[in-house]
């Protein structure tokens, strides 16, 4: 198996991916979608309860990541790359998808391009070699898959499910692929590298939280959850049990419950980690010596459907 690493990388994997969920100004609280909770926010009330405010509640925003970028953009080649006919979906035809991907991506969110401004996150490189780092991942891509092989179900597929007295459940899977005796395989890429061996919890409740999801809506336990890490090359595999779904849920259920309490009580209290270097709220962070602003009028309900 070919190791590449990420030649640039801005965060650390664990943020790499997740970053982009992140808005780039504060979005108004009026929304067409109910309020439900996904993996990655899941994940960032586990790691800092106050970090989990500020994204889902607040809603504040994050300057762009060249790391979250670049991972925002192969993820967009690898989904075009399938509508390709089978025998087309070659490296080659990945990089030249590149140059087009950028341009939509730019497009659809501006601030990307503040990257490449003297005080951007990739001021120091052009924009060509940034791409050429893109192109790197996706040459890995090819050395642990043959899309020519595979004919996905689903890309970027949306999914959820409501829990009985529970959350709404809201996730994006990057490919379903269906078997033809209907096995169902969960596939997530992954920009970073693989974590070490004995940290792979993270990683594995966000692919165990979209089986739950796609168990729940179809009715059919999928045979294998499947990361693949394009930073180095490594490819995670899990077959999950009904039993482990179900402790999933038990967990899901356990943050909710403790995302409603701290809702209730208006203390989001930080959670300090090494993670917190990364972190783009810190003046607004007591561990800090910032201000927390206070929770904007009608946020938790608009947010999290909660009447406080």
């Amino acid at each position: 198996m070919t190791t590449t690493a990420d030649p640039t990388p801005a965060l650390p994997p664990a943020l790499a991916d997740d970053a982009a969920d992140s808005p780039a100004e504060p979005t108004p609280l009026r929304t067409s979608r109910p309020p439900a909770l996904s993996p990655s926010r899941a994940s960032d009330f586990l790691q800092c309860p106050l970090l989990f405010r500020f994204r889902a509640v607040d809603r504040l925003p994050e300057p762009p990541s060249s790391a979250a970028a670049r991972g925002t953009l192969v993820h967009a080649v690898l989904e075009r790359l399938y509508d390709a006919p089978l025998g087309e979906r070659t490296r080659e035809a990945a990089l030249d998808l590149l140059p087009g991907e950028w341009d939509r991506l730019v497009e659809a969110e501006p601030r990307y391009a503040q990257l490449f401004q003297p005080d951007g996150d990739a001021a120091d490189q052009p924009l060509g070699s940034w791409l050429d780092g893109a192109g790197r991942l996706l040459g890995t891509y090819f050395t642990l898959e043959d899309p020519n092989r595979l004919e996905p179900e689903a890309r970027e597929l949306y999914v959820e499910s409501k829990l009985d007295d529970g959350p709404l459940l809201r996730g994006i899977v990057d490919r379903l692929d269906v078997a033809p005796d209907g096995a169902i395989r969960v596939v997530d890429y992954k920009s970073g590298r693989s974590p070490r061996p004995g940290f792979e919890g993270k990683a594995l409740f966000q692919m165990r939280f979209y089986g739950l999801v796609v168990w729940r809506e179809r009715g059919v336990l999928p045979k294998m959850l499947q990361l693949v890490y394009l930073g180095d090359g490594q490819v995670l595999r899990a077959e999950p049990s009904e039993r482990e779904l179900e402790v999933t849920e038990t967990k899901i259920r356990g943050v909710w419950d403790a995302i409603t309490t701290a809702a209730r009580r208006g203390e989001f209290v930080p959670r300090p980690s090494k993670l917190c270097g990364w972190c783009a709220h810190q003046e607004r962070c007591p561990e800090f010596g910032g201000t927390t602003p206070p929770i904007p009028e009608g946020a938790l309900r608009a947010r999290l459907g909660l009447d406080v």
